[in-house]
């Protein structure tokens, strides 16, 4: 099969504002009220994506959510003219009116995890829209998100899209953030690496104390599940507890992956030596640990 990977982007929204939203994001936390150029962000955010396509490899952009989220604020009880609503949150509920404003779309490897047509049992590529539920800024992404993907990928005899998971504790999935893929070529069979943070059916398990884990493996198993993928090339690992609580939200933070590449900090995993062991075995290629 021939196949090209295709990196996708969000694109800075008008709204990008840092109110420290993110909980065991420290980046987040430390810039809390600095001052916004939501302007300047778009603009580097497009040239990256320049710098990525004369490297060679296709670029799409995903579109900025419509913010502020006035639909959102409606929910919550918010009434009259759109700005009678903005102006009755920002004096009573600002918190939620910053949650409401926030540009965390642009974060591409929220959106989902993919999992390409040569590894699902039906030949088609499939993807699951994070639920996000860990935070309320990002978890109103979600159905938006659903939709440009359907708009985006719409042959239906290509493409098969997955609603997002039941948006509770029990399956908190922050998408390929947290998924790795493993492969010779893009278009041979692959080895799904799906990283947690913590076993929500399990309590004895080992879990971060100060920060929360976003991922549980009981999202995974069930993205890995909805997917079609074979359970012989499929990994579940615990990201390191310590990591998490020393700001590591995603394990994208601490570890990355291409083809027989897996790039990844000494501390990023709980076992790390017998991940790369199963790693070696299910996947059948020589692949390059750094």
């Amino acid at each position: 099969m021939k196949a090209r990977e295709v990196n996708f982007d969000g694109l800075v929204g008008p709204t990008h504002n840092y109110s420290g939203l993110s909980v065991g994001n420290l980046a987040s936390q430390r810039n809390v009220r600095a001052d916004s150029n939501p302007k300047a962000a778009a603009k580097q955010g497009l040239h990256k994506m320049k710098v990525v396509h004369d490297l060679g490899v296709p670029q799409g952009v995903l579109p900025p959510q419509e913010r502020p989220a006035v639909d959102v604020l409606r929910r919550l009880g918010f009434t009259g003219r759109d700005e009678y609503v903005l102006g009755s949150a920002q004096r009573h509920e600002p918190e939620l009116l910053a949650a409401c404003c926030s540009a965390s779309s642009m974060w591409a490897a929220n959106a989902a995890t993919v999992c390409p047509s040569a590894d699902s049992a039906d030949a088609k590529v499939h993807f699951t829209p994070a639920n996000l539920r860990s935070n309320f800024h990002r978890a109103i992404e979600a159905p938006t998100t659903a939709r440009v993907l359907k708009a985006v990928f719409a042959d239906a005899e290509r493409f098969v899209h997955h609603r997002p998971l039941p948006s509770i504790e029990l399956f908190g999935d922050e998408g390929a953030a947290n998924h790795t893929r493993l492969c010779a070529d893009y278009g041979e069979l692959g080895l799904h690496l799906f990283v947690y943070g913590r076993h929500a059916l399990d309590g004895s398990a080992d879990g971060p104390t100060r920060y929360p884990a976003r991922q549980t493996l009981e999202a995974s198993r069930a993205v890995a599940r909805l997917h079609q993928l074979d359970a012989a090339r499929v990994v579940f690992a615990q990201q390191s507890p310590q990591a998490i609580d020393k700001g590591v939200f995603h394990n994208d933070v601490v570890a990355v992956g291409n083809q027989r590449v897996f790039f990844f900090h000494e501390h990023a995993f709980l076992s790390q030596d017998q991940l790369k062991r199963e790693l070696e075995t299910k996947s059948g290629v020589d692949l390059h640990f750094i």
